[in-house]
């Protein structure tokens, strides 16, 4: 009696032992063909999303440390349709223009008194590179031109000009302002600001403003020199605080080096200047939960 039993039991269970497995194997290659389809559409909406990520590779690079000008991620500028105040509006990728707590210009007032080291400056005559880019006239620099500040290298990469001052003292702008813009090999940022007023000609600027570019002819060279170092006054004390870039993108953690001493241009050289571009400040940022470090 046990034979028949036991032969009818293997009848009925290898079939549908065989049917549930073929079951599981249908569900699994379901499974594997929506998986497979999911990760083809899923790469195929990546770039989409990498032009949309902050703060990704050199494509959101600021302009400042390109050899050549590059189209902005939108256009900005400085007056009512696209001026600062609308910066962060204008891309995904200027969002800290509006959302950062960080950012420059300050007002520059009470700073907390602090024995700050002096920064070391090794700057030798470049090659006159000079470009107009429809928001400030800038010199690009040539290699082998840096500064340190505490041990740290930073090279020296291009300077250029905003009329009036950005940064205030006590709430008064200067007539104009120059930065000059430095990078570390880990990517630190380090900008010095040199404010400028009005007053005697200044002989040391010669050169550049022979050259300065126009928006007809926007970019202009010569094997003519100039040393960023004889730009700068003779007290080189400063200020110092955690910033930003002051244009798009905004980028933070900018370490700025203000001159506690401006230097002078005449009302001509100033006046020059100004035919070319003006108005091209952005307005000071709130200081936020900062301290500004000062002489």
């Amino acid at each position: 009696m046990k034979m028949p039993n036991q032969s009818l039991s293997a009848r009925y269970t290898l079939p549908l032992r065989r049917s549930f497995l073929g079951i599981v194997s249908t569900l699994a290659m379901i499974a594997l063909l929506f998986a497979c389809g999911e990760q083809k559409d899923l790469e195929q909406e990546q770039p989409s999303s990498q032009n949309l990520a902050p703060k990704t590779s050199q494509s959101t690079e600021h302009q400042y440390f390109h050899k050549q000008e590059q189209s902005p991620k939108a256009e900005w500028g400085y007056n009512s349709e696209n001026g600062p105040k609308l910066w962060g509006n204008l891309s995904p990728d200027y969002a800290l223009c509006k959302e950062g707590e960080k950012q420059s210009p300050i007002d520059i007032s009470s700073p907390s008194k602090k024995d700050l080291p002096p920064i070391e400056f090794s700057y030798q005559p470049a090659k006159i590179n000079l470009i107009y880019n429809g928001h400030t006239i800038e010199e690009k620099e040539e290699e082998g031109n840096y500064i340190r500040s505490e041990g740290k290298q930073f090279a020296l990469k291009q300077f250029h000009f905003h009329a009036p001052s950005e940064h205030t003292v006590n709430g008064e702008n200067t007539a104009m302002e120059m930065h000059l813009v430095h990078k570390a090999e880990d990517g630190a940022v380090a900008v010095i600001g040199v404010l400028i007023k009005q007053g005697q000609k200044n002989e040391n600027f010669k050169t550049i403003w022979e050259y300065l570019p126009t928006p007809e002819n926007s970019e202009v060279q010569s094997n003519k020199t100039v040393n960023a170092i004889d730009l700068l006054p003779e007290n080189r004390d400063y200020y110092r605080y955690s910033g930003s870039f002051t244009t798009p993108p905004c980028t933070e953690d900018v370490d700025w080096f203000v001159l506690s001493t401006p230097i002078e241009l005449s009302a001509e050289q100033i006046d020059q200047f100004k035919e070319i571009i003006s108005g091209n400040n952005r307005p000071t940022q709130p200081l936020n939960k900062r301290t500004v470090y000062g002489p």
